[in-house]
């Protein structure tokens, strides 16, 4: 499908991946309907799509509220005569070990991140179905394959988006809508301030785990879904390799991943608040793309931990071949 002129619903818009998302594509020329729930941000966001090329609208949403996503979906229509892509991307998060989440909390994240999408693309598909053509994508997690301690929601949450997509692929072809495809991608650890406004309970502050990737990286991926749709995508490197241990060593990698994130993801002190963070009232602000986890040493970080599990990777297959 062309880029250009083509008309892009993205959710979760006010920062990070959706903002990113949005960018890109209205830098190729489509007309973008930006959602999310902060007015400010989204006012901002639309000058800045306007200014890189393309059309914008903004539609505040709770993508938690199915009224609200449909009113969204026919907003959209009505502006710019049709839907041709539907990007999934809002999603939020807690970090604290799996009995100290209150339960508010722990169901507001499966409601904005499994609903959020489940809304969306239900509203999505309507008109897609009705043209024939189109294309959904449902941001995922590599935490949808490799979960971690301390995001039990999060990573619940994002393994349901990707059976979401394999089910919806499913359900098209045996309806025989080949022109409707359905697509998932699976980001590494990105570079927004998405770690910034989770919910935490820890005592300890969220921290990008490295390496970390531009949010820039996922955009780009997602907009080249829309040109060549495929199944999945996963952004990053060491994600693939992730992965790839996951298929073949589960027990070590959840062992290995479990160390991973205690020790990185999470500030060795108990420096932080409990907070809500941003799940049930939006962060403040107009907004941004990046979260500001990009230091001097990122690329080298970004060397050694991809080595590492590469060659961890490799020694594993040389101990089992020795068995």
């Amino acid at each position: 499908m062309r880029v250009r002129d083509a008309v892009v619903v993205v959710t979760g818009a006010s920062s990070g991946i959706g903002r990113a998302a949005a960018l890109e594509f209205a830098g190729k020329g489509a007309s973008v309907v930006v959602a999310a729930r902060r007015p400010e941000a989204l006012r901002e966001l639309v000058r800045e799509c306007e200014a890189a090329g393309g059309r914008a609208l903004a539609v505040p949403t709770d993508v938690a509220d199915a009224h609200q996503v449909n009113n969204l979906a026919r907003l959209a229509a009505e502006r710019f005569g049709r839907i041709d892509v539907w990007v999934n991307a809002a999603a939020v998060s807690v970090f604290a070990p799996f009995e100290e989440i209150p339960l508010d909390d722990f169901r507001r994240v499966l409601d904005v991140n499994v609903m959020g999408c489940v809304h969306g693309a239900r509203a999505a598909l309507r008109y897609l179905r009705d043209q024939g053509r189109g294309v959904l994508v449902n941001v995922s997690s590599v935490v949808g394959a490799v979960p971690q301690p301390y995001t039990a929601p999060y990573g619940m949450s994002k393994f349901a988006v990707r059976a979401l997509g394999v089910s919806l692929r499913q359900e098209l072809r045996l309806a025989k809508a080949r022109g409707v495809r359905v697509c998932t991608v699976l980001p590494a650890t990105i570079d927004t301030p998405f770690f910034a406004h989770a919910a935490n309970y820890t005592e300890r502050r969220a921290v990008a785990m490295p390496p970390v990737y531009s949010p820039e990286r996922v955009a780009r991926a997602i907009v080249g879904l829309v040109r060549v749709p495929r199944r999945e995508v996963v952004v990053g490197p060491v994600g693939r390799v992730l992965l790839l241990q996951a298929k073949f060593w589960p027990g070590l990698t959840e062992k290995l991943t479990a160390f991973q994130v205690d020790r990185s993801h999470l500030s060795r002190q108990q420096d932080a608040d409990p907070t809500h963070g941003n799940l049930h009232e939006p962060a403040p602000g107009t907004g941004e793309v990046h979260g500001g986890w990009h230091g001097g040493r990122r690329t080298a970080v970004r060397r050694v931990a991809t080595g590492a599990l590469v060659l961890t990777g490799a020694a594993l297959a040389v101990a089992r071949g020795r068995r």
